[in-house]
C-alpha cells in the first residue's frame, strides 16, 4: 500500500470531484491529533486506499462532510459509480504544472465521457440523472507524478452543487432526471431548485411518478403530443389520490408533468413526473408554495397559497 494512500490524513481538503459544470471539494480523511496515528485514522486511510484501486464497477462514497471515502457495494446508497481510469501522463509530463479547474473539467469530459457512455453500453442520457465525473490527483499528488484520473458517474442537485445518493447500479438504472413522490424541490429566481423540506418555500411538489413505457408498450418513441395525452390522462388521478381530492386551483396551485425527449427515451430513460406548482401569470417563473398537499383535501390543510400573481389552472403541461 503506498505511503500517499496510507497518509490519508494529508490528503484533508486535497481531493476533488469534478464535472462537467461544477467542481467539488471535500476532506477525505481526518488527521490524528498530535501526528499519532489511532486505529480511527489507519480505517480511513485503508478505506482511502481501497477507494483509488477500485475497480470499474465499484461504487462509492462518503461522508457530508466529505470524511472517510470509501468502497461500498452497489446495491447500497453511493454518491459514485467508478467507470474506469484515465492516464494522461502523455499529456503532462513529471515537470508540468497541474492545470486549472476549468481545464480539468475540460480533461473530465474529454477522457471520462465515452468510456462512461461504453460503460452503460452506449446508452448514457445527455439529460438523464447521470453526470459524468471524475477524482484527480491532488496538487501534492501531482507534485508526486500521479496523472492518473478516475472516471465515473454521480447525480448532482438541479444547482450542481450536491450530489444525491443513488441505489444500484447505473447499468441496470432508468436514467430519467425524477425525484421520489413527495419530494419538494427549492424556488431559486423563480425557477427550480434543489430538494428541500417541503414545509419551506418551494417551487413543485412531485405527486406521482409515471412510466411512459407502460402506455407506449411497442419501445416506439411517442411524440410529444402522444405523451402529453397519456400524462394528462394519468396525472390528475395521481395527483388527486396523493392530495386527497385537494381542489389545487382554489389553492391557486397547477398540475403540471414532464415529458421526455427522444435522446432520453433511446436511452431508456422512460419515467416522468406529475408535480404541483405555481406558474406566475406572466409566465416569468414560479411562486413560493409553502407546506406539502399531500393528503391536504382530507386534512382540510392545504400548502400555503402561493401570491394573487399566480395562475389557477388545474393542469399545465410541462417540460
Amino acid at each position: 500500500m503506498s505511503t500517499r494512500l496510507v497518509m490519508a490524513g494529508a490528503f484533508v481538503g486535497a481531493l476533488l470531484v469534478l464535472t462537467l459544470s461544477m467542481v467539488f471539494s471535500w476532506p477525505v480523511a481526518g488527521g490524528g491529533g498530535g501526528g499519532r496515528s489511532t486505529a480511527t485514522d489507519d480505517d480511513a486511510a485503508a478505506n482511502l486506499a481501497a477507494a483509488f484501486e477500485a475497480p470499474a464497477g465499484s461504487c462509492l462514497t462518503w461522508k457530508p462532510d466529505g470524511s472517510d471515502m470509501k468502497p461500498v457495494g452497489c446495491d447500497q446508497p453511493h454518491l459514485f459509480e467508478v467507470t474506469g481510469d484515465v492516464d494522461i501522463s502523455g499529456e503532462y509530463n513529471d515537470s508540468a504544472p497541474s492545470p486549472s479547474e476549468e481545464v480539468w473539467r475540460d480533461i473530465a469530459k474529454q477522457k471520462c465521457t465515452t468510456g462512461a457512455a461504453g460503460y452503460l453500453g452506449g446508452k448514457l442520457d445527455p439529460f438523464g440523472k447521470y453526470s459524468v465525473g471524475a477524482l484527480k490527483p491532488s496538487d501534492e499528488q501531482w507534485r508526486d507524478g500521479d496523472r492518473k484520473l478516475r472516471c465515473g458517474l454521480q447525480r448532482a442537485t438541479p444547482s450542481g452543487k450536491t450530489l444525491v445518493a443513488t441505489t444500484g447500479s447505473a447499468k441496470n438504472q432508468d436514467q430519467s432526471d425524477i425525484y421520489d413522490v413527495g419530494t419538494c424541490l427549492a424556488l431559486v429566481e423563480k425557477n427550480v431548485g434543489d430538494p428541500v423540506p417541503c414545509e419551506k418555500e418551494h417551487a413543485y411538489e412531485i405527486v406521482g411518478v409515471i412510466d411512459l413505457s407502460q402506455t407506449f408498450t411497442d419501445g416506439t418513441f411517442p411524440s410529444e403530443e402522444q405523451q402529453q395525452t397519456a400524462m394528462l390522462d394519468q396525472c390528475p388521478k395521481l395527483a388527486a389520490e396523493y392530495s386527497g381530492n385537494l381542489d389545487l386551483a382554489a389553492q391557486g396551485l397547477s398540475l403540471t408533468w414532464d415529458t421526455r425527449k427522444q435522446e432520453s427515451w433511446d436511452a431508456g430513460s422512460h419515467r416522468a413526473v406529475c408535480k404541483v406548482g405555481a406558474p406566475l401569470k406572466d409566465n416569468s417563473g414560479l411562486a413560493p408554495i409553502s407546506g406539502s398537499v399531500k393528503g391536504a383535501g382530507q386534512t382540510g390543510q392545504p400548502a400555503t397559497p402561493p401570491p394573487s400573481g399566480s395562475t389557477t389552472p388545474t393542469s399545465t403541461p410541462g417540460g
